[in-house]
């Protein structure tokens, strides 16, 4: 469990240039999860020891991609990531995500803090004039190593890229690198899954950092250099910077928002480089504590292969939430593979695995039981509100929560589930109630599955936060209509 008064868990800022895909929603709904979950054990605390728990998320609207694809549309920038983010927030709404702030890069506030925080690192010589020349990725708008590449080509985007040298300002990296090195060791900054980890050691500890360019000096759409108005800050380095001004930080290096250092950071594998050394090492620089842990997880790939519109593979988040719901899209994200490795999705795999968990299996058990006790007038405590039945979350469900194996907890509760739907099989209740001599039987069973039903609502709560209500709901009805049905899909 945390060991202070306040929780803080980011997801990445997404880039303004698009609407959003199932990577995004995967990586959000993930991070909503951890929120919801933490928010209720910090809720049910004692009132002196209650925490308070923030979830950030947001759009990084900068760059030069932003403004070609602005004028490819006839639009003007502002334009365009105005409406990228709305696109955000609307599926974030749909999605039930409980955000506590959704930062965005072009919001006055953060640019401010930002060109104070450059004008700190140029007034301590950390930031100098330079000269940078290398392959420069439009895709990733990120200057990159020939190692970086495959067959000379960015492995994120495709593309070859670019042999650029121009005028910058650059940041400088080595001086911290043994201290960064030192820190991830010892998990000072914790990099997980363990591969992660070693994968950024050995990077660290085989080739020397380089000062990087932070500014370029053509590109109008960006946050301009307070000493040197030619220059306009890479989008990156302004995204980074928003993990601390979404806390509301004003720049000011005595300022530390309460909330910071962040407990969780959720990323893909892809920004895995550029969040393990740039970033951590802009905090060195400014003195602050690094992220307790780096979360990173895989690709959602569709046979194998990472999905795109050419090979006509792509599954879209609004198409899932059509067949799904929104729950049912929580749900099939989630558990489709090891929460950290990459997961491999298919319409007919995600339809089978609806059909099987949820339908015939979460839902035919609270359809029976609610059934039974609507057909038999029964009304037990168990589930009054009267009787303060708050189950408190399952200590093996905390466990695998602090280690963000979050498929294994949904594992878990499956297996109550199937556990449930057995016992029904195996003591007949229906036929029970028959005997009057056995009617005592029949009520201890009816007490065991309410309870169950009862405890797996509890605990699906930070997961499926609908359905959690919707069992709730049904458990405490008396009125004859089942409010939970089981509901298959082709």
């Amino acid at each position: 469990m945390p060991d202070r008064k306040n929780f803080y868990i980011t997801t990445p800022i997404y880039y303004a240039n698009a609407k959003p895909h199932l990577g995004h929603a995967y990586t959000t709904i993930a991070a909503d999860v951890l929120a919801r979950f933490y928010r209720d054990i910090f809720l049910n605390l004692r009132e002196k020891d209650k925490f308070k728990v923030f979830l950030l998320t947001g759009t990084d609207e900068h760059g030069s991609k932003i403004a070609r694809k602005a004028a490819a549309e006839e639009k003007n920038p502002q334009q365009l990531v105005d409406e990228v983010a709305e696109d955000f927030k609307r599926l974030w709404d749909k999605l039930g995500i409980q955000y506590d702030n959704f930062i965005r890069t072009t919001n006055p506030k953060h640019k401010k803090a930002v060109q104070k925080v450059l004008q700190t690192l140029y007034d301590r010589g950390l930031i100098y004039k330079g000269e940078y020349e290398g392959f420069y990725c439009v895709g990733c708008e990120q200057f990159k190593n020939k190692s970086d590449l495959v067959d000379g080509k960015c492995p994120d985007h495709g593309t070859t890229p670019e042999w650029m040298r121009e005028e910058s300002y650059m940041l400088k990296m080595s001086d911290k690198q043994e201290e960064l090195i030192e820190k991830i060791k010892n998990d000072k900054f914790k990099i997980t899954p363990e591969k992660y980890k070693k994968e950024i050691l050995s990077f660290l500890e085989k080739e020397k950092l380089q000062d990087i360019s932070i500014s370029r000096e053509k590109v109008e759409w960006g946050i301009s250099l307070p000493f040197d108005p030619n220059h306009t800050a890479y989008v990156w380095f302004d995204a980074f910077l928003s993990y601390l001004t979404g806390l509301g930080w004003n720049g000011d290096e005595k300022n530390i928002p309460i909330f910071w250092p962040a407990d969780i950071q959720l990323i893909g594998k892809d920004i895995l480089r550029v969040h393990a050394t740039i970033w951590p090492i802009i905090l060195l620089h400014l003195g602050f504590e690094l992220p307790r842990k780096l979360f990173v997880h895989g690709h959602i790939l569709s046979e194998g292969r990472k999905m795109s519109k050419t090979l006509g593979n792509v599954i879209g988040v609004e198409e899932m939430l059509e067949r799904f719901s929104v729950d049912g899209t929580r749900y099939l994200l989630l558990s489709a593979g090891i929460f950290g490795n990459d997961i491999d999705i298919t319409i007919e795999r995600l339809v089978e695995k609806y059909n099987a968990d949820l339908a015939n299996g979460l839902g035919n058990l609270v359809s029976r039981v609610v059934k039974l006790l609507q057909s038999f007038e029964i009304h037990f405590a168990y589930y009054d509100e009267r009787t303060n039945l708050k189950l408190k979350p399952n200590d093996k469900i905390s466990k695998f929560i602090e280690k963000l194996e979050i498929d294994k907890a949904l594992s878990y509760i499956w297996d109550i589930v199937r556990q449930s739907n057995k016992y029904i099989e195996e003591t007949k209740p229906w036929e029970l109630i028959k005997d009057a001599s056995r009617k005592e039987e029949f009520e201890e069973v009816m007490k065991k599955l309410i309870v169950d039903v009862y405890s797996i609502s509890e605990l699906l709560e930070p997961f499926l936060p609908e359905t959690s209500k919707k069992i709730k709901k049904a458990l405490k009805t008396k009125e004859s209509v089942i409010l939970f049905q089981r509901i298959k899909i082709s």
